[in-house]
């Protein structure tokens, strides 16, 4: 358990981060090692700074999962912006209510 935390650290704080969450959030922390140790894994193949990335988009999207994050840098999306928060609906005189499709 320490040895994982221990190399999420070097790859990261967002990573450190998810595979601690990873790792609380089963009932039991060994439920957790396979995901913790793929994701771990992927740094072979992408680089600590991708993977690290990849962690920070998946915390933002709730994702908790090695194939979340496999599928963040497959498909390119820790290299991108996180999306914009969306305007908020806006209400005046102009828009017809329900009532007007009845």
């Amino acid at each position: 358990h320490e040895r994982i935390r221990s190399e999420a650290a070097k790859v990261g704080p967002d990573a450190d981060t998810l595979i601690d969450v990873i790792l609380r959030s089963r009932p039991h922390p060994e439920q957790g090692f396979r995901s913790a140790i793929g994701i771990l894994g992927l740094v072979k193949r992408y680089g600590q700074e991708r993977v690290d990335a990849a962690c920070a988009r998946a915390l933002l999207i709730n994702a908790r999962s090695y194939k979340s994050v496999a599928a963040i840098l497959k498909n390119g999306t820790d290299r991108t912006a996180p999306p914009a928060e969306e305007a908020p609906i806006l209400f005046h005189a102009n828009i017809r209510g329900r009532s007007y499709y009845n």
